[in-house]
């Protein structure tokens, strides 16, 4: 794995535009102040979408048991039970 660039907290200020579309694009760098290391700028993972069926069948393989009782309980407990009428003011 190759090293990061570094880049300078005034080159960050500086070049900003062109430091981010590098993060949109992928790169990450380390921002240095007066020579020392003081963060990463990385781009965020992109979230999937979707999970192919495959990756979501081998998942739930190794799953625990959910207890319905426990879940029904659990929702009784947390759920408010009585229904408002929206037209009562």
């Amino acid at each position: 794995m190759a090293a990061q660039p570094e880049i300078t907290q005034r080159d960050l200020r500086n070049r900003s535009k062109e430091i981010m579309d590098a993060v949109q694009g992928g790169q990450s760098f380390t921002v240095t102040r007066d020579g020392h290391q003081i963060g990463e700028l990385i781009p965020l993972r992109r979230r999937r979408r979707f999970v192919p069926r495959s990756e979501f069948a081998a998942m739930s393989r190794t799953a625990s048991d959910v207890s319905l009782e426990a879940f029904r309980a659990d929702q009784d407990a947390t759920a408010e039970q009585e229904t408002d009428d929206p037209y009562a003011r």
